[in-house]
């Protein structure tokens, strides 16, 4: 009878272990934000491939530096966003989405974050600093525009804290661009500003859809403090900024230019289509799920109409 109570103790022992280390790895995954930086990671991939496409390279040729910029990337990216979670841990507990981060529980200690957090953007930097200096300022200027820019000064006190944290998820395309030639050429820039535009329409969707969440958090958000008829306006103009810029990237391609323009006209569409449902709260549902559709269709296409000058 001992010994099966014995065993019947090390199997719970074991599965209490398997669930601490389960819900260890989630809280880690949600502190550094895995899907935020999936995102950011595909954009850079992106830059990186556009610069392949108009240096004229070879992709073989930069293995070591892809990787050194695609780990630099995701460091100097999860170092603010685990810092981002650490000044937000005040007001993180009253949002529903917010509330079950680890800096919220306690489930893992404050100065575990703050370390990490520093530790990843070094680390981070110091990656990007092994493909070019250029790489590594630009990933500098996106951490400090994410946690200094919209974290600390702009997300708490105005309503353009959207606009002016978009600087921050623009950058990636420019970090990997830069990886392989510092000397950004205008597509880069094209592709930097479809990314700066994009970030708006896409999160004030989100923002409408967590309205009450931000307003209880007293976060300044566009739905929030001005109410839906005006951010409705705001992401239909944002949206149609985007029309002209795939006519820029001519030198990617016909095909690439016409799948562009359709995902702009689209979105455009949808957007306008807002003005006349009723369900406020479905339309930013679609407006959301398409934005997400647009970046992965967009960089999905930029990297499959260049490829047959890579290799």
């Amino acid at each position: 009878m001992d010994k099966i109570e014995s065993t019947s103790s090390q199997v719970l022992n074991g599965a209490e272990q398997a669930d601490s280390t389960t819900s260890l790895w989630t809280d880690f995954k949600a502190l550094i934000k895995t899907g935020i930086i999936n995102s950011n990671l595909l954009t850079a991939f992106g830059g990186f491939w556009l610069a392949l496409y108009m240096t004229n390279e070879q992709f073989v040729d930069h293995i070591p530096t892809f990787i050194y910029m695609m780990i630099g990337s995701g460091l100097v990216i999860a170092g603010g966003c685990v810092i981002n979670n650490y000044y937000d841990r005040d007001i993180d507990h009253i949002m529903q989405r917010t509330k079950k981060r680890p800096t919220v529980t306690g489930s893992i200690p404050l100065s575990v974050v703050l370390t990490m957090g520093i530790s990843f953007t070094v680390l981070g930097v110091g990656f990007l600093f092994l493909t070019t200096w250029q790489a590594a300022a630009i990933g500098m200027f996106g951490w400090f525009a994410y946690v200094v820019l919209y974290t600390m000064w702009s997300k708490r006190r105005y309503t353009i804290n959207t606009a002016i944290g978009s600087f921050s998820g623009a950058v990636p395309p420019l970090i990997g661009y830069a990886a392989i030639d510092g000397g950004l050429s205008t597509e880069a820039w094209i592709v930097f500003a479809i990314m700066f535009i994009w970030q708006t329409p896409h999160f004030l969707a989100l923002a409408m859809k967590k309205a009450e969440d931000y307003k209880a958090a007293n976060i300044p958000m566009l739905p929030s403090v001005y109410g839906f008829g005006i951010t409705k306006r705001q992401i239909v103009v944002y949206t149609a900024c985007l029309l002209p810029l795939p006519f820029y990237l001519t030198t990617l391609g016909t095909v690439f230019v016409v799948i562009a323009s359709v995902l702009n006209v689209g979105w455009l569409a949808i957007g306008i289509a807002g003005f006349f449902m009723k369900d406020d709260l479905k339309w930013a549902t679609w407006m959301f799920v398409y934005s997400l559709n647009y970046l992965m269709i967009f960089f999905i296409a930029l990297v499959v109409f260049t490829t047959p000058a890579i290799f």
